[in-house]
């Protein structure tokens, strides 16, 4: 048996889904792992696994587009995989074609979100939704899809682009809560710490975050607020270089870009925030939670699967970063609530976002969907 995971980074792969690669190894499987080139793919061979690269286009470009479906076709057709899973939305939509001309006969699609296309009106994305609409139909018709909230699982329902019988609900990619677990206390003579952690695009709220950062500062200007979180200049959300700069200027947030060793930053935080606009299930909040972490995020889809209100933290609306200043002040006044709210939110990450939940779970579709449930 082979099965073949693809995903936009070999980041991704080798961050989210190594332990679900090594399930799949366990059983049996001949694991092809296909991804665009990075510095990742070295640890994936490194792993043991047999890694592919496959550039992807950036950006909306009929040339490329089609000349990435093309080579993705030759993989498939000379793989001839018994199973392919495929995460986020261009390689649902690339890897779901390309396996159903391949005749793959178990095609699962992870989706997180509508996209772009769905989410931001511009003209020309108002033009491709139709053709966007078909091609999610012809994917979805002999997949199995796995959504990571509710209300994700409910939009594509509403937009009728696939059966409710084919869906399935998985709470993100898992984390290992043995690795991401509380820290051993904090010093008293450190400043209070806010964390956020995130790419540096509009839609995960920076703005928000930099403006609650300078209302909070003017009452307590001893907090420290820090965003770990590299750019993303091939993305149409990316915020431009000198407004980054700017807040930069402004000294109200240390900006750290892309940090390896994002656990240990969380446990020297007293607080992590997350105003995002939408999200899947946020890896940042549920390893935050497996720390032991009170949380402060937005009332969206994904973040509201991960912080339930006033019991293992706050959520506020979204676009409002007087709100969001209101919540972080609220919690830095309140040791003895941050502790009982981190406790909280460890016992939850445990019970639901903890990897071996995730993988064994996966799995269950795959045994699903070989078993010909089609």
């Amino acid at each position: 048996m082979k099965a073949l995971l693809f995903a936009n980074t070999d980041w991704y792969l080798y961050n989210f889904r190594l332990p679900l690669a090594k399930a799949l190894r366990t059983q049996g499987y001949d694991v092809l792992l296909l991804s665009p080139p990075g510095d990742y793919a070295k640890l994936l061979t490194q792993e043991g696994f047999r890694w592919t690269g496959l550039p992807l286009p950036k950006g909306v470009n009929p040339l490329s587009e089609l000349r990435a479906l093309y080579r993705l076709l030759r993989v498939y057709r000379a793989e001839r995989p018994d199973l392919a899973h495929h995460f986020t939305i261009r390689c649902v939509l690339y890897g779901g074609f390309a396996a159903r001309s391949a005749g793959v006969r178990a095609i699962v699609s992870s989706v997180t979100g509508l996209g772009h296309v769905f989410t931001t009106n511009s003209w020309l994305n108002r033009l491709l939704r139709p053709l966007i609409s078909v091609v999610y139909r012809y994917v979805f018709a002999r997949s199995q899809v796995i959504f990571q909230n509710p209300d994700d699982r409910r939009d594509f329902l509403r937009l009728a682009l696939l059966d409710e019988a084919r869906t399935h609900l998985i709470r993100g990619s898992g984390v290992d809560t043995e690795f991401f677990r509380p820290g051993t206390g904090l010093r008293s003579d450190r400043p209070p710490t806010v964390l956020m952690v995130a790419r540096l695009l509009r839609e995960k709220g920076v703005h928000e975050f930099v403006e609650a950062a300078g209302i909070v500062r003017k009452k307590l200007p001893e907090t420290r607020f820090v965003l770990a979180g590299a750019a993303d200049p091939g993305n149409p959300s990316s915020i431009d270089p000198e407004v980054i700069v700017e807040w930069q200027n402004r000294g109200d947030v240390d900006f750290l870009g892309h940090k390896s060793g994002i656990r240990e930053l969380i446990q020297a935080s007293d607080l992590v925030v997350l105003p995002s606009y939408r999200e899947g299930a946020p890896r940042s909040l549920i390893e935050a939670a497996a720390c032991g972490l009170p949380l402060v995020a937005t009332d969206v889809p994904g973040c509201r699967e991960v912080v339930l209100n006033e019991a293992n933290g706050l959520l506020v609306p979204p676009f409002d970063s007087a709100l969001l200043a209101d919540a972080i002040i609220e919690l830095l006044a309140d040791g003895e609530r941050r502790a009982a709210m981190g406790k909280r939110s460890r016992a939850m990450a445990c019970e639901l976002f903890s990897q071996d939940r995730i993988v064994r779970q996966t799995m269950d579709v795959y045994a699903k969907v070989l078993k010909g449930v089609q």
